[in-house]
């Protein structure tokens, strides 16, 4: 087995972005800029509502490991789909971006492959209604050994904690990587899903994380702390590594005793955020793999992040390794 910079490990989920005002959002009860998990009735009934869309693979993850290969980095992906056709569009984008998926789809007869509907407000800020399908199915016995222990990293979503099943597969991976002297990095995710499992979180951060991510909302959520400032506080003491992303103030980077600021890469236009913290890791953490300083590792994370930003979707469209040459972060 090759080595890979890094695997992630998440749910396989199709996107379906739409563009929608203000009073959509308040007409079908959504919080706006949050994900919500949803039950096929009430992702039908939103599909119905929501005009013309774009589907676009997706996952955060997948998206993850996608901007990785998008850097020149070699990212493999685990995660569950169905016989479906849905589950046919997501394996064959994902393998397209260059990512190494060995998951086989669950038998059938199983639930559908995952589907997130995606509401982007004309400010760019994105909403999310889950629909999960068959990914939690992710037991423990499909997470390939020989594949994880071949990254440098390996890559934890937060949103797969809402399973036991996942949260099992999850543990499971963390061994096989500390075993095989390899590193854990961990997303929080969704402030509400930190919100559901908070001890568990802090627990898993302390025992087994190298190198965690969260945005203000998820690490303030996390600790239960007025401040940013505080929670940062916190995160410094329990981490080896944190980045913590703050949207257009940028990052704030803790690890080998300093706290470097990184500020966010210029975007002419904010045309939809549905996967900037996705990518701002993959940015991160191609850096850390290649063996770059903390500093350039952020600004990886910053350009890439900008990418996903100006435009609809979660899957860069312009070569991340073309963009990072032309700024000189990578030779």
């Amino acid at each position: 087995m090759h080595e890979h910079y890094v695997v992630a490990i998440g749910n396989a989920i199709v996107d379906i972005i739409g563009r929608c005002d203000e009073a959509f959002l308040a007409r079908h009860g959504c919080a706006k800029g949050s994900m919500q998990l949803v039950d096929w009735t009430r992702t039908a009934q939103l599909y119905d509502a929501m005009g013309p869309t774009v589907e676009i693979s997706g996952g955060s993850g997948a998206n993850t490991s996608v901007g990785i290969a998008s850097l020149g980095g070699r990212a493999g992906f685990i995660g569950k789909t169905a016989d479906d056709q849905f589950g046919q569009i997501f394996a064959h984008d994902i393998r397209t971006a260059g990512v190494t998926f060995t998951t086989p789809p669950a038998p059938e007869p199983s639930e559908p492959t995952g589907r997130c509907l995606v509401l982007v407000t004309p400010d760019g800020q994105r909403t999310m209604h889950t629909f999960l399908g068959v990914s939690p199915r992710l037991g423990g016995g499909e997470v390939h050994p020989a594949l994880v222990a071949s990254a440098r990293i390996v890559y934890l979503e937060g949103y797969l904690f809402d399973r036991p099943e996942a949260k099992a597969a999850f543990r499971q991976a963390a061994d096989i990587a500390a075993k095989a002297g390899r590193q854990v990095a961990l997303s929080l995710s969704d402030a509400f899903c930190v919100d559901r499992h908070r001890a568990e979180f802090q627990a898993l951060i302390r025992s087994s994380v190298d190198i965690l991510f969260a945005n203000e909302a998820e690490i303030t959520s996390l600790y239960q702390t007025r401040s940013f400032e505080e929670a940062a506080g916190r995160a410094r003491a329990d981490t080896r590594l944190a980045a913590l992303t703050r949207s257009e103030k940028g990052s704030l980077i803790l690890g080998e005793g300093r706290a470097i600021t990184v500020p966010a890469d210029p975007v002419s236009k904010v045309v939809d955020t549905t996967g900037a913290g996705d990518l701002y890791a993959a940015g991160f953490l191609f850096g850390i793999a290649a063996g770059r300083d903390l500093e350039a590792a952020g600004r990886l994370g910053s350009l890439a992040a900008a990418e996903i930003i100006s435009h609809i979707g979660a899957r860069p469209e312009t070569k991340l390794a073309d963009l990072a040459r032309a700024k000189g972060l990578i030779a």
